[in-house]
């Protein structure tokens, strides 16, 4: 796991904080190459009516279009909450070399939580995968976004 991680997933928490200003689900993340940020998103399928616009998605285009192709290899992407199936697999087609993610999903995670994907042997790409980086922050996050939704 790279030296900066903690830097680069508060970076994220700070982008999740703009998706729950907008009473998106608070998730955000940052796409980093050799210490230059890329690629930055938050969460917003309500605000675009998108339902592939999750922070990961958001941060992998600005990221391509940023370095100018859709391949992102030896890149490292951070993500406040472990990422679903249609991300990862955005992220397995884009090259990532390593995900780091924040808190773990037993729901529709898919780096562990509901199922694993990145372990899956047919894909003609490894992605590393790093979980639980400042997990009780990005937790804490999530719980309250939807514990004030409740009321």
């Amino acid at each position: 796991m790279p030296a900066d991680a903690t830097f680069y997933m508060r970076e994220a928490l700070t982008l999740a904080d703009r998706a729950a200003q907008a009473g998106e689900v608070p998730v955000g993340a940052v796409v980093v190459y050799q210490g230059e940020v890329l690629g930055r998103g938050w969460n917003r399928p309500i605000t675009d009516c998108d339902p592939t616009a999750h922070a990961e998605i958001m941060a992998l285009r600005e990221a391509a279009a940023h370095w100018g192709a859709y391949r992102l290899p030896e890149t490292c992407l951070y993500v406040t909450l472990e990422p679903c199936p249609m991300c990862v697999g955005a992220m397995i087609h884009a090259r990532v070399r390593h995900l780091i993610f924040g808190a773990h999903d037993p729901k529709t995670g898919a780096c562990g939580g509901a199922m694993d994907l990145p372990a899956e042997p047919s894909h003609n790409h490894r992605l590393e995968v790093t979980g639980g980086i400042d997990g009780a922050a990005a937790g804490e996050k999530l719980r309250r976004f939807f514990r004030e939704r409740r009321r």
